[in-house]
């Protein structure tokens, strides 16, 4: 910007957008400074470097204007956990379902976990029966993201919210 351009010559574009030419860069900072306005470099790569005549102060308030709105309409998406076992009564895997089905209702994504303890690891398939059936459950509302996997001595599944 300004004094700190060094190179031998530009192409300078005006605050409108036209093409002044190429110059050096001292005589593209008078064009500037008779405007009231800084020279920028937009794009140091070309041949000569292209430079622009612009308020940079605003150029730069704009920019974070735009990045303030643009995170404004960003979505946060929560994990929330919901955490079985392998011996789950069928009350307790509805009232568990429930919780699940709310959760991504409100739009967050759904961990499902399966704890196994001692041998129970060498069953798998009803851990896997388990989060197939919550899945099946929950069809309708949501979609499986990550299919259950074991890994270590849990087994987990990731539900996400069906796009509507």
């Amino acid at each position: 910007m300004n004094e700190a351009i060094r190179t031998r010559e530009i192409r300078l574009i005006s605050e409108t957008g036209e093409q002044l030419g190429i110059m050096s860069p001292k005589e593209g900072l008078q064009i500037a400074m008779d405007k009231g306005l800084d020279l920028v470099e937009v794009s140091p790569a070309a041949k000569p470097p292209v430079c622009r005549i612009m308020d940079y102060g605003k150029y730069m308030f704009e920019l974070s204007k735009k990045e303030r709105e643009s995170r404004k309409k960003q979505k946060i998406v929560n994990v929330k956990e919901v955490k079985f076992r392998v011996g789950i009564e069928e009350h307790d895997f509805q009232t568990k379902a429930r919780n699940a089905a709310k959760f991504i209702q409100n739009g967050d994504k759904v961990k499902v976990t399966i704890m196994f303890r001692g041998r129970e690891i060498t069953h798998s398939e009803l851990g896997k029966a388990i989060c197939l059936k919550l899945a099946k459950q929950l069809e309708d509302i949501a979609n499986v993201e990550k299919p259950p996997k074991v890994e270590g001595k849990n087994m987990t599944m990731i539900l996400v919210p069906k796009a509507d």
